[in-house]
């Protein structure tokens, strides 16, 4: 089991959460844990998270136990979330990007469900994110800032909000949960290449971006919303179904869409060629690409999309991680979580 430690100068170290602590000031503070990916952003994660430890002490020990877990790989951020959240943690913190992030929501299930505490009563753990990462396209839905001290700063209001989780399920892969954006083909390809540039920052998604554009063709595709009829749609470049707007580093791709709404927006772009991108790149950061003849939006609860011709080659992806390819079915389950925001 993953475990968290205390940073409070006021605690011993390395407490279990489920333990029973006297009865002081102390410890009917609550317990909020802070999940730190600290090679996130080539280290720079790690090392904006301890030059930002003494503000946040200074802000937060009146009122939390505050308690750190450094992760160590690939999916330990879920194996740390879930453990908090069954230790009955007030909230748990992702501290990083966007992939940080990411893991952490699919903390909050197991095998298909909620987790629960482990003295079996509903949980109360809430989201929280602190934006220290390589991208944050999940906090410019709330128009944050870049300066920390402001994520800081909600955390210790304490106001939350029910938010919506997307889920998305294969043939035989187990259900993965995602927050921002899940998208196919064209976009989705290149987000996989991005992930082998992220040293340089930023500039990944353009890399990731001109290698997917490599022997690039659009595909004819099959889509079933919120469980009606199946619907051939011809030379798709890519189909994006967005829980929130932006993803790619800023690219504002599913405008209409916003985690409280209890529905997705789904873009899809039909017939897009290489130039297009260059003379329309301003209008999927504005959003106003949903205006063009070739791009169709959906408001939709659930979508399943397969190949007219299976291939499997199309690829898919949500907030960024690699999933695997098409077919896919995307469901979204309304006010999931509290989000802290």
């Amino acid at each position: 089991m993953a475990k968290v430690s205390y940073i409070s100068s006021q605690l011993p170290a390395a407490p279990n959460l489920s333990a029973d602590p006297p009865t002081t000031a102390a410890s009917r503070r609550r317990d909020i844990v802070f999940v730190v990916n600290p090679q996130g952003a080539n280290g720079r994660t790690g090392r904006e998270w301890k030059k930002l430890l003494p503000y946040l002490r200074h802000r937060l020990d009146s009122d939390y136990n505050i308690c750190e877990s450094l992760t160590s790989g690939p999916r330990h951020a879920i194996d740390i979330t879930r453990e908090a959240i069954r230790e009955g943690a007030d909230a748990v913190i992702a501290v990083g990007g966007d992939g940080t992030l990411h893991e952490v929501v699919n903390g909050f299930f197991c095998d298909g469900k909620p987790v629960s505490r482990n003295d079996q009563r509903a949980s109360s753990t809430a989201l929280g994110l602190l934006p220290l990462g390589t991208g944050s396209d999940f906090a410019r839905m709330f128009s944050w800032k870049n300066d920390p001290r402001d994520a800081v700063e909600c955390i210790a209001r304490g106001k939350r909000s029910h938010i919506s989780v997307g889920v998305v399920t294969g043939e035989d892969d187990e259900p993965h949960y995602f927050i921002n954006v899940a998208d196919i083909h064209l976009s989705a390809k290149a987000g996989y290449f991005a992930s082998q540039y992220k040293k340089f920052g930023k500039f990944c998604y353009v890399i990731g971006a001109l290698q997917a554009f490599l022997g690039h063709h659009n595909r004819d595709l099959r889509l079933k919303v919120d469980n009606g009829e199946w619907e051939t749609y011809s030379q798709v470049t890519a189909l994006c179904v967005g829980n929130a707007k932006y993803f790619g580093g800023g690219m504002m791709i599913t405008p209409s869409a916003h985690p409280s709404s209890n529905n997705f927006e789904v873009v899809l772009l039909q017939d897009f060629k290489w130039y297009d991108f260059i003379l329309k790149m301003h209008m999927l950061y504005n959003g106003t690409h949903v205006t063009l003849k070739n791009v169709l939006s959906i408001s939709a609860q659930s979508i399943e999309v397969e190949e007219v011709i299976r291939s499997d080659s199309i690829f898919v992806q949500s907030d960024g991680e690699h999933l695997g390819f098409l077919p896919r079915k995307f469901t979204i389950l309304p006010a999931a979580i509290d989000m802290i925001c």
